[in-house]
């Protein structure tokens, strides 16, 4: 059965504010989530320690984030407006999903889930008073 994902549709849009605010330095996150439905539940997502945000890129130190079995994947932005993942993005993958957000960062259509193997992976917005 294939992976599904579900975000809190407050979760949702915080990011994509977050992302617009931004604008143009790249964004990297954890996403937390649980077991919900036949897929996973985004329901919060963290800030890693020491991440530096730039045009074009992004670091983190993943031996800085601490062992918790709740970060499912990672999150980050494309200013470019490219909702595809570059090799890269994979080498910096942390979890078992990658979300992209990608410029203008105005709704789902701007968001696009990818699984380890690069497979897109279908998502629902879920309200929030349903997480």
């Amino acid at each position: 059965m294939p992976l599904k994902i579900y975000f809190c549709e407050n979760v949702l849009y915080s990011l994509l504010s977050y992302a617009r605010d931004m604008h143009p330095r790249e964004i990297f996150l954890l996403l937390r989530g649980k077991r919900f439905r036949d897929g996973f539940l985004i329901y919060e997502f963290l800030f890693p320690p020491l991440t530096t945000l730039g045009k074009g890129f992004v670091s983190f130190n993943p031996s800085m984030i601490p062992i918790d079995l709740t970060i499912i994947g990672s999150l980050h932005s494309h200013p470019s407006g490219i909702l595809e993942p570059s090799v890269e993005d994979y080498s910096g993958m942390y979890g078992v999903i990658m979300v992209i957000i990608a410029y203008p960062y105005n709704g789902v259509d701007c968001i696009a889930v990818f699984d380890k193997d690069g497979r897109h992976v279908h998502f629902e917005v879920v309200e929030s008073s349903k997480c």
